[in-house]
């Protein structure tokens, strides 16, 4: 072979192989992962942290898993260590949930929390514990605790007049968040009690999510908080966004994996083309960085990393589910840009899909990138720049919601390339080298045996 052609042949192998470059070590997921453990503290961060351990750590026992709904009673003995932590997490809180709500009995949440919503966050996990029969171990109730969760939405939480559940206890308001959080647990608790109403309501509950949150003169972004007498936020936050995407696939993979799926193909395919459009719309705004603004449309906002890394989780897992690979291209690159060291300067090309406006603005450094060197990692582990979760049109510097995010981006990019990283074909396009065209036009074996 002439040195021209392994010249050709090592800059292909550069352009076709790239799946396996530029991602977080083992060793940089367990630090992210444990300052998650460390800040979780409120309903919706337990909850979020419980969903991405499972993804990572346990994915045969994810909704994200190819395997069915209910999964195993009898949990295998490789898997007891990676449950640990999701198991502790249900122990805890069914454990303190009476003192919690002031040692009512009935519906109650599973959590005191000034959100309807939130703590039905943490459902899934206490489901998988009364499931796989934690409770004869510990002597906890994880079923009446879960059933008292569904009771509190269903007959305690205040709708709109078709129906639409209050994200709030003090008043009748629609968050984003929302979807992330009820509609979930809602196809989880159908899904193991064969309960095919309860499962229904999850995907009415996201229809009606839509009708009152989606804007469509603003390209299908959704708007953050609607309806309520204060605090309604008309802005397209982006990481409000990325919760309704991300609930919208853990409630599709839900109904795919379950006994449902076919009474359901009308539903999947809203949830799929539903979870496109808030794609559509926020790809459309990423930035060259690899970013997207805090409010994903105003560039007066901070650079965010948590909405980022969510949604990047998104199409990772629509790709997986539903043989979609539209944005592929450009999660990648902003999973790239996240996953990069120190000094690094991202400039995302978009020139093959015309999706995103082209900025000339750089991600900012971590404040503190020592150890482990990282562009959005702080040397102890912290995901950055992040939207404050407690003050959400604030930038924040420690968010727990934000290390969920990132794990679930890794768990999602690692799922879809054990399963032969399908549309990475597509993605390839989004860095394209024009200089190469030439030589694989004159050596299209090469192409074939390399890629």
């Amino acid at each position: 072979m002439s040195l021209t052609a392994l010249f050709v042949v090592g800059i292909l192998w550069g352009v076709c192989s790239p799946v396996g470059a530029q991602s977080l070590t083992s060793a940089q997921v367990s630090v992210i992962s444990d300052r998650l453990a460390e800040g979780a503290a409120y309903s919706w961060e337990f909850g979020t942290r419980a969903e991405a351990l499972l993804e990572l750590n346990a994915p045969s026992y994810s909704v994200m898993s190819r395997n069915s709904v209910p999964p195993p009673q009898s949990i295998a003995l490789n898997l007891d260590t990676a449950l640990d932590e999701v198991f502790t997490i249900a122990r805890n809180i069914v454990a303190n949930r009476s003192i919690s709500n002031g040692n009512i009995t009935g519906p109650q949440p599973l959590i005191k929390d000034g959100s309807a919503g939130d703590p039905a966050s943490i459902g899934v996990a206490v489901l998988l514990a009364n499931w796989t029969g934690q409770g004869a171990a510990d002597g906890l109730n994880y079923a009446g605790a879960a059933r008292d969760q569904l009771d509190f939405l269903l007959q305690n939480v205040t709708r709109t007049s078709d129906g639409a559940l209050s994200h709030r206890i003090d008043q009748l308001q629609l968050w984003s968040d929302f979807v992330y959080m009820v509609p979930p647990f809602l196809a989880y608790y159908g899904a193991l009690t064969h309960n095919e109403t309860i499962l229904s309501e999850a995907y009415t509950q996201i229809s009606l999510y839509r009708n009152y949150l989606l804007d469509t003169t603003a390209g299908n972004l959704w708007k953050h908080i609607q309806l309520g007498q204060t605090g309604n936020d008309n802005g397209h936050w982006s990481t409000g966004n990325a919760w309704a995407a991300a609930g919208m696939i853990r409630v599709l993979a839900t109904i795919q994996r379950s006994q449902y799926a076919n009474s359901f193909e009308s539903q999947q395919t809203d949830l799929t083309n539903w979870v496109r459009e808030i794609h559509g719309g926020m790809y459309s705004l990423i930035n060259s960085n690899g970013l997207f603004y805090n409010y994903a449309d105003n560039s007066s906002t901070f650079y965010d990393s948590s909405s980022t890394a969510l949604l990047a989780s998104t199409v990772y897992r629509l790709s997986l589910l539903r043989n979609v690979h539209t944005y592929l291209p450009l999660a990648e690159q902003s999973r790239k840009a996240l996953s990069a060291p120190a000094g690094t300067t991202i400039s995302i090309t978009t020139t093959a899909t015309s999706l995103a406006q082209s900025t000339t603005s750089s991600a900012p450094p971590a404040t503190d990138t020592s150890t482990p060197s990282m562009l959005h990692l702080t040397s102890e582990g912290w995901l950055t720049p992040v939207a404050d979760p407690y003050a959400y049109g604030a930038q924040g510097s420690d968010s727990p919601e934000g290390q969920a995010f990132i794990l679930e981006m890794q768990a999602a990019w690692r799922d879809w390339v054990a399963d032969g990283a399908k549309g990475a074909n597509s993605a390839r396009e989004a860095d394209p080298h024009v200089f190469l065209l030439g030589a694989i036009t004159a050596l299209p074996w090469l192409m074939i045996v390399v890629c």
